[in-house]
């Protein structure tokens, strides 16, 4: 392919496998790095990564590799899809392999504990000399590899890497969309995985449509609450990042953060929940995050509140709605634009 861009995926989960596929049945060579020697030497002879996807065969401009150096080292375009707990880690110790000006783009919707750092910040940090963007929006891996009609958002101050993202990415069933608060795109896309679990609990316990809106509704609201404290535009809790990626996971039951939810509802204690699961929840890591800084910051998040005493104190779903209920109640929509000639937003 002409303009085929040498691209390289960190991370050979779920995420990181659909995309590499859609990298390279867009026409992009493309290494996969992963960790294990063994499941990398799989996924070279049978074209399949049986633990994530064992009905898909794999492009073969996808390439596994344990070869860190390698794969870095001679990409255009670096997308890293590693679950949060490691991803500094496995970033500091790579950090050799990557040249000045070198595109760097986050999979990962997480947060680092120390700090409350978010993983453009940890690139930021680690790599100074590179150029940085985050990819979040309502992407179920599942459906992107299946070729459903999926869109994502590409947040960056840098238009060059957004625009190259838009390329590599871009194609007949998946629209990548920019955006330059790249703050308010990746902490949407953190938080949204914490109500995703209480959309699971719910479900689980048979609450109806009415029950699951207002939750779904009061999450963004909560949501963007605290991502504005935090800096963040809250517009763009209206996008993809925000809405669009609560909708999917909060409804969706090839959502894993859903599925935790889901399993402790039915009975499951939280470390059954996740051992069944076999992939890794980030809700529930972030959700111990975001509770002590709504804490520190004093922003009012009642159901983070809600679902942390469900998971770690014995509270149940039903508690926390009834407490909802229970709460003053205030302005539905809280980042309203005043009208012409009018005074300040309510």
């Amino acid at each position: 392919m002409e303009n085929a861009i040498q691209t390289t995926v960190l991370g050979g989960g779920s995420f990181g496998t659909a995309m590499a596929q859609v990298l390279a049945e867009n026409g992009h060579p493309v290494r996969l790095w992963m960790r294990s020697a063994e499941q990398a030497e799989a996924i070279r002879r049978t074209r399949v990564n049986h633990q994530y996807f064992p009905e898909l065969e794999l492009d073969s401009l996808v390439d596994p590799t344990t070869d860190m150096g390698a794969a870095i080292e001679q990409a255009d375009l670096v997308f890293v899809a590693l679950p949060s707990k490691v991803f500094r880690d496995v970033i500091r110790g790579a950090a050799g392999h990557f040249r000045e000006q070198q595109m760097v783009v986050s999979l990962t919707k997480g947060i680092e504990r120390d700090g409350f750092r978010l993983m453009s910040e940890v690139l930021k940090e680690e790599l100074p000399g590179t150029r940085v963007g985050v990819l979040s929006g309502p992407n179920l891996a599942g459906e992107l590899v299946q070729h459903e009609i999926t869109a994502s958002v590409i947040a960056s101050e840098d238009r060059e890497l957004r625009e190259r993202v838009q390329r590599a990415l871009g194609n007949a069933y998946f629209r990548i969309y920019a955006n330059l608060d790249v703050y308010g795109v990746e902490l949407g896309g953190a938080l949204k995985n914490i109500y995703a679990v209480v959309s699971g609990l719910a479900d689980a316990r048979g609450m109806g449509e009415n029950t699951k809106s207002m939750l779904i509704t009061r999450s963004l609201a909560e949501m963007s609450r605290f991502a504005v404290s935090m800096g963040a535009n809250p517009m763009t809790f209206l996008g993809l990042a925000g809405v669009g990626d609560l909708i999917v996971t909060c409804s969706s039951s090839l959502s894993r953060n859903y599925r935790v939810g889901y399993a402790v509802g039915q009975g499951s204690t939280l470390d059954e929940a996740v051992t069944e699961l076999g992939q890794v929840a980030e809700g529930v890591r972030t959700l111990g995050l975001v509770h002590e800084k709504a804490i520190e910051l004093d922003v009012y998040m009642p159901l983070v509140r809600g679902l942390y005493h469900i998971l770690y104190r014995g509270a149940s779903i039903t508690d926390v709605v009834g407490a909802l209920m229970n709460a003053t109640q205030n302005s539905d929509v809280e980042f309203i634009l005043p009208r012409q000639g009018e005074g300040s937003a309510i």
